[in-house]
């Protein structure tokens, strides 16, 4: 199951490339994002262009900010089988994943980390996916998935995600697109 609220930009305010002042599951930490419809064009990722095969009508962007910055802090479950009895006798692994891009042979780019953190708040674990360069997209516009797993560190009590949009160079836009962003968690019943 996925923890992520609102992962795939689907809900909220948004289906254009105009910046938006609130995203439904995440706090705007700095600059202004976008929830930039596939049907736009003009040169945004569109469904024919790489990405996940299974996606919705949007997709996060930067917006006009030369760096933005959306966080999302997710509670991990309480009990049951990935509970916080399991997680911190090491039996829970977390798979954390996203499509991330950006424009052309632009450098424009996204970053998405997740750190768990403990009880009081001290971050114990992180793991970053991104930025995907222009090379890794082939100078295409378009998105590439990336992802990561590990043990959950015993103690953990929540996850903040952190997704940074980082305009690298000329133009109006910040073109760091993010789509199908997921923080899942797994019991293994073995230590790890």
């Amino acid at each position: 199951m996925n923890l992520v609220v609102n992962g795939d930009a689907e809900t909220g305010p948004g289906g254009s490339a105009e910046p938006v002042g609130s995203v439904t599951g995440w706090v705007i930490k700095q600059g202004a994002p976008a929830l930039v419809g596939y049907a736009l064009g003009g040169g945004y990722p569109t469904a024919a262009d790489p990405g996940p095969a299974q996606r919705g009508s949007r997709f996060f962007s930067g917006g006009n900010s030369p760096r933005t910055a959306l966080v999302q802090d997710i509670s991990l479950p309480a009990a049951g089988a990935s509970g916080r009895a399991a997680v911190d006798a090491g039996l829970v692994r977390y798979a954390v994943g996203a499509w991330l891009g950006g424009y052309a042979a632009q450098e424009d780019g996204v970053r998405l980390s997740v750190e768990f953190r403990d009880a009081k708040g001290t971050p114990v674990a992180l793991s970053v996916l991104g930025p995907v360069t222009a090379a890794e997209r082939g100078s295409r516009t378009g998105l590439v998935e990336r992802t990561a797993s590990a043990a959950v560190p015993p103690g953990a009590r929540t996850a903040r995600l952190l997704l940074v949009f980082t305009r690298s160079g000329g133009g109006t836009s910040n073109d760091g697109y993010a789509d199908a962003i997921s923080l899942s968690l797994t019991a293994t019943g073995v230590r790890k």
